[in-house]
C-alpha cells in the first residue's frame, strides 16, 4: 500500500488515458476499467522472474535438530536460545515447514480510528475493500502468529495499478520469528498518499507476505480508492 510521487511517467500516462476517456463513449470507458480490474492478475512474468533469480538456501532442520546442530559452539547456542525465546519443544514436533497466520490487517492515521480490513478466506475482499484520504499519512499494521518452526526472512511485498498501469510497487522485510502462542504485532513504515486530480481514484492492488524461500503465506487481490476525504463511517 505503498506509493512514489514521483512516478511522473505513470501519472502522464494515468491522465491521458483518464482525458481519453471523458472524450470516448461508454464503451470505451468499460474496457478501461476491465483493464484496471484484470490488471493485478496478468504480472505473473515478473513473479516468475524473481523465482529465478532468488537465492538458493541451505536445507532445513527442525527446531530441535537446530538446537543440538553446533551444540558445541557456545555464542551459537546462546544466540538460538535467544531467538527462541520460551519456546516450549514438547509442543512444536518435529515440522520442518513454518507456518504463518495473519490474524488481522488494519490502517492507522494520526487523528483517526484505525480501520480494520477484514481478510477473507479466498484473499479477494468484494468491491472497494478501503478508502484513503489524499496527502494522508498512514501505517499498515498486523498482527500474527509463528508455528512450527522459525520462519525466516518473512517480508511483505506490495504492487499497486490505477487504469492498468502499474504506479507503485514496494518490498518491506519484517524479519525472522521463532514460533509462540502469543500472536506478534508489526507496524510498517509511514507512507504518504499522493494528491492531486490525477492521483484521486479507483486502484487495484496485490499484497503478499512471503519468507526467504518465497513461500506465500497470504496472499490479497483487492481494490481501494482514494478520495478528497476519508470515507464517512
Amino acid at each position: 500500500m505503498g506509493f512514489d510521487e514521483k512516478k511522473e511517467e505513470a501519472e502522464k500516462s494515468i491522465r491521458e488515458i483518464e482525458e481519453g476517456k471523458q472524450e470516448g463513449d461508454d464503451e470505451g470507458g468499460k474496457i478501461s476499467r476491465q483493464m484496471s480490474e484484470a490488471s493485478p492478475y496478468a504480472t505473473d512474468q515478473e513473479e516468475e522472474d524473481d523465482e529465478k533469480s532468488k537465492l538458493q538456501l541451505g536445507p532445513q532442520y527442525t527446531l530441535k535438530e537446530q538446537l543440538e546442530k553446533d551444540k558445541d559452539d557456545e555464542s551459537l547456542r546462546r544466540w538460538k536460545e535467544q531467538l527462541l525465546g520460551s519456546v516450549d519443544l514438547n509442543n512444536v514436533g518435529e515440522t520442518l515447514e513454518p507456518d504463518v497466520k495473519i490474524f488481522s490487517l488494519s490502517i492507522i492515521s494520526p487523528g483517526r480510528s484505525d480501520i480494520v480490513l477484514p481478510i477473507p478466506e479466498d484473499g479477494k475482499p468484494k468491491g472497494i475493500w478501503f478508502t484513503l484520504k489524499e496527502g494522508s499519512k498512514y501505517k499498515l499494521k498486523f498482527s500474527f502468529q509463528v508455528s512450527n518452526n522459525i520462519v525466516s526472512g518473512l517480508k511483505y511485498t506490495n504492487t499497486v495499478w490505477k487504469t492498468g498501469i502499474k504506479v507503485d510497487s514496494s518490498k518491506e522485510m519484517i524479519g525472522t520469528f521463532s514460533p509462540q502462542i502469543e500472536p506478534y504485532t508489526h507496524i510498517m513504515h509511514e507512507e504518504t498518499t499522493p494528491s492531486g486530480m490525477f492521483s484521486r481514484g479507483s486502484y487495484t492492488a496485490r499484497s503478499k507476505f512471503l519468507d526467504d524461500d518465497n513461500k506465500c503465506y497470504l496472499e490479497i487481490n483487492y481494490g481501494f480508492d482514494i478520495r478528497k476525504e476519508w470515507a464517512s463511517t
